[in-house]
């Protein structure tokens, strides 16, 4: 049995419906940012979008370079849209349960590497970069949203509890 595979589709199962009702409640004012080092809402909720790719990448690839030698580097993709956001994370959210359905405890105790520029920045087995790229970098920017939503006056989704928002788990 893979156990390792299946905790994490549970988690994804946990977790990933919370982070869609936050990403549901985004204001298409996609360049506000609470402060000029903060990232903007389009940003925070594109970059939510993306992460559960991280996943994919992990398990399909040996290495990912996020600037190849005669490439330009990797380029964030632009929030245009509330529905786009959604679209996209839906997509990649259905790719990484595909992946780790795929795969093996074994696959995912393989070591992985981030590069930039041909140069490791770091090698970490696969489940640690499921666990940590996709898992606990959601659940942070996350967060970050809820306060994003916070601060435009938009009711903040219960997610462990209940919300000051949302008196139910709903």
């Amino acid at each position: 049995m893979n156990m390792i595979t299946q905790s994490f589709l549970q988690e994804l199962e946990m977790e990933m419906p919370n982070t869609r009702k936050s990403l549901e409640r985004i204001p298409e004012k996609f360049d506000w940012a609470p402060h000029k080092k903060s990232m903007t809402v389009g940003r925070l909720a594109q970059h939510l979008a993306e992460i559960p790719d991280w996943a994919v990448k992990a398990i399909s690839l040996d290495e990912l370079d996020l600037a190849p030698a005669g490439s330009p580097p990797a380029q964030p993709q632009v929030a245009t849209s509330r529905n786009q956001v959604l679209a996209t994370f839906d997509k990649n959210l259905s790719a990484a349960k595909a992946a780790l359905a795929g795969t093996t405890d074994e696959h995912l105790l393989k070591p992985w590497s981030l590069k930039m520029g041909g140069k490791t920045i770091l090698t970490l087995p696969r489940v640690a970069v499921v666990r940590n790229f996709v898992l606990n970098h959601n659940i942070h920017h996350r967060a970050q949203l809820g306060v994003y939503l916070r601060l435009n006056d938009i009711p903040v989704p219960s997610v462990y509890g209940p919300s000051a928002d949302e008196g139910s788990m709903g």
